[in-house]
């Protein structure tokens, strides 16, 4: 029988790999606008002058703690102009949105605590068992949104990108 911090790291594994493929939902531009997500992880190394720095290596295991950089590629397939494009992606179960890290040149960005309703995170708001309202929490966030301001031309590459940190 598998220990449950096994289990715990291969149902991980096993999201990351399935997030890659389903993860993010677009506004299809008549079906113009291919994804692709990728989770990465930063990896330290040693330059060839000496100097430490920092890369993204895909993520394959991870354990609890550790965090995974988010990319969702948003790519213009068709030979039109792909106007109010969107992208809606969930944060991966078992992990939690870590503040602050979404980023999308071009692009605004949007919280939700349910998948529906997006706004910015001043105006997120959860209700207490005892009826008192307060600020949502970054890692009560269940899915982000980018609004590109811009048109995606034909053949151009939007990039959308957060952060996560597995529970």
């Amino acid at each position: 029988m598998k220990s449950p911090k096994t289990v715990l790291i291969h149902s991980i594994t096993f999201a990351l790999l399935a997030l890659g493929a389903i993860s993010a939902a677009a506004a299809e531009a008549e079906g113009c606008i291919a994804l692709k997500t990728v989770a990465e992880v930063e990896q330290q190394y040693v330059k060839e002058n000496g100097e430490r720095a920092v890369r993204l290596v895909p993520a394959s295991k991870v354990v609890p703690g550790t965090e995974v950089v988010w990319t969702v590629s948003a790519s213009n397939v068709c030979a039109r102009v792909a106007e109010k494009v969107f992208i809606d992606n969930p944060v991966p179960e078992h992990m939690s949105y870590l503040a602050n890290s979404a980023t999308g040149i071009g692009a605004d960005v949007a919280y939700s605590l349910d998948g529906k309703r997006f706004a910015s995170p001043e105006q997120l708001t959860v209700k207490e068992s005892d009826g008192a309202v307060r600020a949502a929490r970054s890692d009560e966030y269940s899915h982000i949104r980018w609004t590109f301001k811009n048109p995606i031309a034909p053949g151009q590459l939007a990039i959308a990108r957060f952060r996560a940190a597995v529970k």
